[in-house]
């Protein structure tokens, strides 16, 4: 067995720069059976337990071994919905890769020694979409004369709508906006997520007979009520966290200062990159501020990077964070790919105040600088800022990625549900059943912000109990 992981192709950083064309390019049939060749066929294997939708890792990894590529993609969709899009975005160095026996004992994330199952699973399912593999729906005659609604088409929804419809249940999708995806649409740029796969995937659910309605707000168009009054069985609620948060501190509301998720939104969604051919424009400044760590905050400074190059600016854009490198949660592979592209970063950092031009716009950024304290309730040393180090940087355009709170829309018309003190949805953890009798919930209404596979166990979780919940019926 080869002890070498297969390093995976990319396109050069100034190439990919200049667009919004897919990153990451893939495993070949060669580079996937010599990868899979190096999987040890644990009598344990511990990845399975790290995956939150528990995929038979051992076994789709042996088949791709042995060539039985739509065996593989068919042990894949036995647990998880959508392979192509879990295999482009899962942080498998926390989960899977990091539960892999090739990993040192102790380490936070996985060796480079481990397995890539990320990669592999990638592999299987575009293998999946382009031979056009199909899997079976195990209708249930008992399950068929119900109905489910699903509020909300980002990875909790979609994953339920597709667990529920492959028995037999009639599903409806409610979306609020004008296409369907969620965070995968709305949230993950392309060249992390091509639009093609994310559709192909949709499409396919829908072919398995659930039906999608756009641009309805469940909870102002419809209330819950009114869809039990309408034949709906049950309901399951993936509402997503879409509320962004804000710092709290002056200059917030100046113009060019944006939420990550408008200005993601206008990018990823509208398609604000191909203005004037899409009707969405979006500002970009020659000095751009990313203010976050996490995700969302690299997904930002990365296409800020592409539309300064697409409309000839110098590549100037900065993440600013208050902590060290160490302690940011965005995944390494995302960092790693942004400072090859160019962007800067400026650690121990603390914004204090965005300072306006004459014209009401953004042009500076006071700061201070910090220290690292002790640990907080997050695991993670405390930021502490140094008094008296207060320095200032350009900043003629700032985007916030601090996080996302919970949507509300719904919740606060329904006060029979019952959320925490963040605005989220309280569930039996058993069964993603919420305070309301036939209601379940799953995604980041419910805990906050989590990854898209943790959405989706969540989702399969709450479908199974639907499924339960149905047949009591």
């Amino acid at each position: 067995m080869s002890q070498k992981p297969v390093k995976i192709k990319e396109k050069k950083a100034a190439e990919r720069v200049g667009n919004f064309e897919e990153v990451v390019c893939g495993y070949s049939e060669e580079e996937a059976l010599q990868e899979s060749g190096r999987c040890l066929q644990c009598k344990d294997p511990a990845c399975i337990s790290g995956c939150p939708v528990g995929i038979d890792i051992k076994k789709f990894i042996f088949q791709i071994s042995a060539k039985d590529y739509r065996g593989a993609y068919l042990t894949m969709r036995e647990k998880n919905n959508f392979p192509s899009l879990c295999g482009r975005v899962c942080p498998a160095e926390y989960q899977c890769r990091k539960a892999c026996v090739l990993t040192r004992k102790g380490s936070p994330f996985a060796s480079e020694q481990a397995i890539n199952i990320h990669f592999l699973e990638r592999f299987i399912g575009d293998y999946g979409i382009v031979n056009k593999v199909g899997v079976r729906a195990n209708k249930d005659a008992d399950l068929s004369k119900y109905k489910v609604a699903v509020v909300g088409s980002g990875p909790a929804g979609l994953c339920c709508a597709g667990e529920l419809a492959r028995c037999g249940i009639k599903v409806d999708i409610f979306e609020g906006l004008h296409k369907s995806g969620g965070v995968l649409r709305y949230g993950i740029p392309p060249f992390r997520m091509p639009r093609d796969i994310l559709d192909f995937e949709i499409n396919y659910l829908q072919e398995l007979g659930a039906k999608i309605f756009p641009n309805l707000i469940i909870g102002k168009i419809k209330s819950l009520q009114e869809l039990f009054a309408g034949g709906y069985a049950a309901i399951f609620l993936g509402l997503g966290a879409g509320t962004p948060s804000f710092m709290g501190i002056k200059g917030e509301n100046l113009c060019n200062v944006y939420s990550a998720n408008e200005f993601l939104t206008r990018v990823n969604l509208m398609s604000a990159y191909k203005f004037p051919q899409a009707h969405t424009p979006v500002n970009i400044g020659k000095s751009v501020c990313v203010i976050g760590g996490g995700n969302t905050a690299m997904d930002s400074a990365r296409v800020a990077l592409r539309l300064q190059k697409i409309n000839a600016i110098p590549l100037n854009t900065t993440i600013l964070y208050r902590r060290t490198e160490v302690e940011m949660p965005a995944r390494r592979p995302e960092i790693e790919h942004a400072r090859e592209e160019g962007l800067q970063f400026k650690f121990l950092v603390k914004p204090e105040e965005f300072c306006a031009d004459e014209n009401g716009f953004v042009k500076k950024l006071r700061c201070l600088q910090c220290k690292l304290g002790e640990p907080d309730s997050s695991g993670r040393r405390r930021p502490i800022p140094i008094e008296g180090s207060d320095f200032e940087v350009n900043c003629d355009q700032a985007i916030i990625a601090i996080g996302l709170k919970a949507n509300q829309i719904l919740t606060r018309v329904t006060p029979e549900l019952k959320t925490d003190k963040w605005g989220d949805l309280v569930v039996n953890p058993q069964t993603m059943e919420t305070s309301v009798r036939g209601v379940f919930a799953g995604g980041d209404i419910v805990g906050g912000e989590g990854t898209v596979i943790e959405a989706m166990g969540m989702a399969k979780k709450a479908s199974l109990a639907i499924i339960d919940y149905l047949k009591k019926k």
